[in-house]
């Protein structure tokens, strides 16, 4: 029996729907489909039958349920133990670019005290294209800023928002403040505009950037203040003392896992892995 068809089976049983089963597994259901139509010829017993509307599992497919979880923990277990015997625990890690000087070497620090041999493989990239990564198979731990009120993932730190200029910058009230924030998705983009708008505070954005460089960047050069957590600050930009700017929202940063079968790492290596940088 194929170890991917068992796997998307499994999705069956815990969500009932091709459907779900598809989205959990990021397949399409036509793939869902043939994969079960291929493990049905497999073990030429049929493991679906219609009841109504709904498709359940058949005598058969209750049997191959009572395995299938089995098979696939020993599969993955044993995948591990054998990866981690050839001395090269490969790891691969996305993180923002903001955090990158920050919280990115401590979690590489922190990989290195609790595994004697790595490949570890990073990839910088904005938070959006770093998860659908992670949910596609093709990370294994990324760093993020989370929703509010959001459970997500495993806290590392919890940062406060600033305004931050140039040393050499000097701000004009009587001339439109020139703002550079990161792009619309950034917490701070919408926070910074709702509050210079409630504040009456002219302004004028200069640049939306994709990347802390970008932003750092202009800011460096004095061409306009800018927003970003007190954590992703840098060399040659300075917290603006203003307090007619609009107070900024704190985030919380965290680390998230990739729930797939060649993760190497498990959730109790996980929880070892932020202790260390969070202590």
């Amino acid at each position: 029996m194929d170890i991917d068809a068992l796997r998307t089976f499994c999705a069956f049983v815990d969500t009932g729907s091709f459907t779900r089963a598809a989205a959990q597994i990021c397949r399409t259901q036509s793939a869902v489909s043939m994969q079960m139509k291929k493990l049905e010829q497999d073990l030429a017993s049929p493991l679906f039958e219609k009841q109504g509307r709904q498709l359940v599992l058949t005598h058969q497919g209750h049997q191959l349920a009572s395995y299938a979880k089995q098979l696939i923990t020993l599969h993955d277990e044993a995948f591990k133990q054998l990866k981690a015997g050839t001395g090269n625990l490969r790891v691969r890690i996305g993180c923002p670019d903001d955090y990158a000087h920050s919280l990115l070497p401590e979690l590489v620090d922190a990989l290195h005290q609790q595994f004697n041999a790595l490949d570890l493989q990073i990839s910088c990239a904005p938070s959006t294209e770093l998860r659908a990564k992670l949910d596609q198979g093709m990370l294994d731990l990324v760093i993020a800023t989370r929703s509010p009120d959001s459970e997500e993932g495993y806290l590392l730190q919890s940062s406060q928002g600033v305004w931050v200029k140039s040393p050499a910058f000097e701000i004009n009230d009587s001339t439109p403040l020139p703002i550079a924030l990161f792009q619309r998705d950034c917490k701070f983009h919408q926070a910074s505009i709702e509050g210079l708008l409630k504040a009456e505070r002219r302004f004028n954005i200069i640049a939306c950037c994709g990347s802390a460089g970008a932003l750092h960047g202009l800011i460096k050069q004095g061409l306009a203040i800018g927003t970003m957590a007190r954590i992703s600050m840098q060399s040659g930009v300075e917290e603006v003392s203003d307090n007619s700017l609009p107070v900024l929202p704190v985030i919380d940063i965290v680390l998230l896992y990739g729930n797939h079968a060649h993760n190497p790492l498990s959730h109790e290596q996980l929880k070892q892995l932020v202790e260390l940088i969070k202590t």
